[in-house]
């Protein structure tokens, strides 16, 4: 779990912040949450899904049908994919509700290792104790997307009002080893089709609509996924290959599959 602390002049003045240079800490995320506003960006790019929450349902980016995987992020901490969801481009940082306050405050992830002592990275105050211009940028940036997720959030209810989500059902091949996945919503396009015309608009005022389609047109991006678990392969065998030519070795196995085959969140 994450230690969120609030962003505020005492004790941040006296201190600083280094940006990310990889996303290892995204290694182990198999399902991002994601919003509606990313959506023409997303269904090219990465599987979209539903993930059951209490009795409703959010809206994620599938980035590897096994669980604690992203075959997004290659072994040296590279992002492969051609876009970069907006809760990785905001990490370290977060916004969080306060008792008795209406707006949001931004914290960052302390132990994210990036809050350094002043001098070593980027200010979080200027002088006057004023948030910085990077810092400002972030708020906005994480505001922007906090208002996404509501307007998605209804989108995603109202999808489950009409009960046109169900079970998606996968297989995990895992040599020869077939298992079903579990835990992962999709739409049903048959369900949807069949709409009453008054269903069918209010989905449309909702936002749902759109988010419906795009999860539909994101489905075919499960190839990605099996491309990108070929590429994972031949750049750790690439690791491993150096590795071995350093070390002197004949042989290293750096790198093991992971033989859980049951998908968590």
């Amino acid at each position: 779990m994450p230690k969120l602390t609030a962003i505020t002049p005492v004790p941040f003045a006296t201190k600083a912040w280094k940006r990310i240079t990889d996303y290892f800490f995204a290694a182990q995320l198999n399902i991002i949450h994601v919003v509606a506003a990313e959506l023409p960006h997303l269904v090219p790019t990465m599987p979209l899904g539903f993930v059951q929450a209490g009795s409703s349902f959010e809206l994620v980016a599938v980035c590897s049908l096994q669980p604690t995987t992203s075959l997004y992020v290659a072994p040296d901490g590279r992002w492969l994919g051609n876009y970069i969801p907006a809760a990785l481009r905001g990490y370290p940082f977060r916004l969080a509700k306060v008792e008795g306050r209406e707006e949001s405050i931004l914290c960052i992830d302390e132990e994210s290792g990036v809050v350094v002592d002043a001098g070593l990275g980027e200010a979080f105050f200027d002088e006057s104790g004023t948030p910085a211009q990077a810092v400002q940028g972030i708020l906005h940036f994480l505001t922007q997307v906090e208002r996404s997720q509501l307007a998605t959030q209804a989108a995603v209810e109202a999808l489950r009002a009409s009960g046109v989500i169900q079970r998606w059902p996968l297989n995990l091949q895992h040599g020869d080893q077939v298992a079903p996945v579990e835990g992962l919503f999709r739409i049903d396009e048959a369900a949807l089709n069949e709409l009453s015309d008054e269903g069918f608009l209010k989905l449309r005022s909702t936002g749902g609509l759109a988010v419906a389609y795009a999860q539909l047109l994101s489905m075919n991006q499960l190839a990605v996924l099996q491309r990108l678990e070929q590429m994972q392969m031949q750049l750790k065998a690439q690791a491993a290959a150096q590795i071995n030519a350093l070390s002197g070795l004949d042989s290293f196995n750096l790198f093991q599959d992971d033989a859980t085959i049951t998908f968590t969140y």
